[in-house]
């Protein structure tokens, strides 16, 4: 199961990669949204995917889930959700304000 998840990060940082060195500010901020989810799955897969009950005290198990991964990852995610808002409303805030999201065309010329 870890090597399908290997290869599962493999293709989405490639994916962010790829859109992250667009033009398109849209598509560079989805390609850090991918990049970020490829580094959560990472951290998942690299914690161990491991089967064993839930960590409490009440309850008898031969192995206990370790929830300190999960719970990294979730608070990234959130951290993530606010970022990924901030940057949508920065891009739509360009997009009024220049009426392009064109990295190009929003470099200006030379001669400015």
């Amino acid at each position: 199961m870890e090597i399908l998840m290997i290869f599962m990060i493999g293709i989405f940082v490639s994916v962010a990669t790829y859109l992250i060195l667009t033009k398109s500010l849209l598509r560079v901020i989805l390609g850090v949204v991918i990049l970020s989810h490829a580094a959560h799955l990472l951290l998942l897969t690299l914690s161990g995917l491991k089967l064993g009950s839930p960590p409490l005290l009440g309850e008898e198990a031969a192995s206990y889930a370790d929830p300190l991964p999960q719970a990294l990852i979730l608070t990234a995610i959130v951290i993530g959700f606010g970022i990924t808002a901030f940057m949508l409303v920065l891009a739509y805030r360009t997009y009024k304000a220049h009426g392009t999201d064109n990295f190009d065309e929003l470099r200006g010329s030379e001669d400015d």
